[in-house]
């Protein structure tokens, strides 16, 4: 297949799109930009989606809690939509594929609960159908932590997941969590559909392993594509399947258009985008 086409997730430039979203959707496209991934998106789509024809630009991913039954906010927990709402909203952004960002870590530490998970999106699949769309997971460095009989808890969650499920990989928070990210790339096969492109310098121990309850990246210190210890350009060639190749700073290193700009580049010029 062809080469993966560039992305960038809008939680990259959050504080921006939330204090100019015109704005700030024009500047990703004067760096060359056509795509992005949304998220936050599914209580004002219409909004979203005139913002991102304005621009021209077209939102192929998004995120969006699909596995957990509340989402934690500043103010309390609340219940997350359902997921016929969020579906809902997908479409009128016209997306294909909609990952769930983040499952908690002590849903990973037992074979019930990586069934649970896995279960769960099965059956989220047959709704989004409906809608059009697919389903997928993307990870972050908790899903490495357990083990059952030699497999990781990430690995088991694909096992058991159906094949058209599609899979997001965060190459850096794999890393995070101590894969050899090429060969996990290589495993993921046809699955893998979607990659973000991210680097940094990692920590010698996956910070969720200490029962630390780390959720971000707050202490990880992130880079700029080619500066860091992720082997993106390997893990790129390696991906079969890969449509998405998508730009995310947890924390930018800088200013964030000049480090999207940075990302870019970096996809471009080494030929890993079409």
């Amino acid at each position: 297949m062809g080469l993966p086409v560039a992305s960038v997730q809008l939680y990259t430039l959050r504080e921006e799109f939330a204090a100019d979203m015109h704005g700030s959707l024009d500047r990703l496209a004067a760096l060359g930009l056509r795509n992005v991934e949304a998220f936050d998106f599914v209580g004002r789509p219409a909004e979203i989606r005139a913002a991102l024809d304005a621009s021209g630009l077209a939102c192929p991913t998004g995120h969006a809690p699909l596995l957990t039954d509340e989402l934690w906010t500043p103010d309390g927990s609340i219940p997350t939509p359902a997921p016929e709402i969020v579906f809902e909203a997908a479409a009128t952004l016209g997306m294909t594929t909609v990952f769930d960002p983040f499952v908690a870590a002590d849903r990973w530490v037992t074979v019930d609960g990586v069934t649970d998970i896995a279960e769960r999106l099965n059956a989220l699949a047959d709704i989004a159908a409906g809608f059009g769309l697919k389903v997928g997971y993307h990870n972050h460095a908790q899903e490495f932590v357990a083990s059952f009989d030699g497999q990781s808890a990430y690995e088991r969650f694909i096992q058991l997941t159906r094949p058209e499920v599609e899979i997001e990989l965060d190459l850096f928070w794999a890393l995070t969590g101590g894969q050899d990210v090429v060969a996990l790339v290589e495993r993921l096969g046809s699955r893998l559909t979607a990659v973000h492109v991210k680097d940094g310098i990692t920590p010698e121990i996956n910070p969720w392993a200490d029962g630390t309850g780390v959720t971000g990246s707050e202490s990880l210190r992130q880079t700029r594509p080619g500066d860091g210890q992720v082997p993106l350009g390997d893990a790129l060639r390696a991906g079969v399947s890969v449509t998405q190749a998508i730009i995310e700073y947890d924390h930018a290193p800088g200013d964030v258009f000049d480090d999207i700009a940075a990302s870019l580049a970096f996809l471009r010029d080494g030929g890993y985008v079409a």
